[in-house]
């Protein structure tokens, strides 16, 4: 493909600068096809001397330029000088054959339909089903850290989750406030409202325990009642229908 396009430019070159008939140029061509190699600055210098003015002389007379007037030899400097040119030229960019290759390529893609792009999946961050203010979630996570303090994390976010189970039960007050300071008889329904201990302050783990809580991923069983069996004094509390065992509390409905 490069021989080709540089006989092409050559031809052209021969036959634009000199005047020379189509037939001279063809000849020069494959002359210097056959047999190229380098030549030195001044014998090219020296027969593009002898080319210009044997074309000045034709041209002065009015003569139209047959090849006998110009040999190959004389003009095969040129010539050779136009092909260095091509190759420079040519030798930064890529083969013809590999830039051909590029465009056939572009073109089948391009003809091909166009896939929807497909995004990936976003991983869900999962948010509080019920929404309570910090205030409340302060409370809220007094009340865990002084019922379930040195209870496993789970048994932490099993009590928060009863809290929450008798919110949405009708048996109960509808907020969470409402059900943590609620009265039963003539004491409030969980001890350390009586006996102040849910005054003191929440740890980290009962914070985060309540927030978990909160996403209602697990309701226990809608357990609306816990109690530790070693210290239980009332009977009743024992007869409701167990649920789960976490830690030392029992969890029933």
């Amino acid at each position: 493909m490069r021989n080709s396009y540089k006989s092409f430019v050559v031809a052209c070159v021969a036959t634009i600068a000199f005047g020379i008939h189509i037939n001279t140029a063809k000849a020069i061509t494959e002359s210097f096809n056959q047999n190229e190699h380098s030549l030195p600055v001044h014998e090219i210098q020296n027969s593009l001397t002898i080319v210009n003015k044997v074309v000045k002389q034709d041209i002065s007379t009015g003569k139209i330029l047959q090849p006998q007037s110009i040999s190959i030899q004389l003009a095969k400097p040129a010539i050779y000088v136009a092909a260095k040119a091509v190759d420079l030229l040519a030798e930064p960019s890529k083969p013809a054959a590999e830039t051909t290759n590029d465009l056939k390529d572009a073109e089948e893609k391009s003809a091909q339909p166009n896939e929807p792009e497909v995004e990936a999946p976003v991983e869900e961050i999962p948010t509080p089903t019920i929404s309570i203010s910090d205030k409340e979630k302060d409370l809220f996570a007094r009340l865990v850290e002084a019922e379930a303090k040195g209870e496993p994390y789970e048994g932490k976010v099993a009590v928060a989750t009863v809290v929450l189970n008798r919110v949405e039960s009708p048996q109960f007050p509808d907020t969470v406030t409402e059900v943590i300071n609620e009265v039963v008889g003539d004491a409030y329904a969980f001890s350390p409202v009586q006996n102040g201990e849910i005054n003191k302050p929440a740890s980290e783990e009962s914070t985060q325990a309540i927030e978990e809580a909160l996403k209602r991923e697990d309701t226990i069983t809608d357990s609306i009642f816990f109690y530790n069996p070693e210290i239980a004094t009332d009977d009743w509390i024992r007869s409701r229908e167990k649920v789960e065992t976490i830690g030392n509390h029992v969890f029933a409905k």
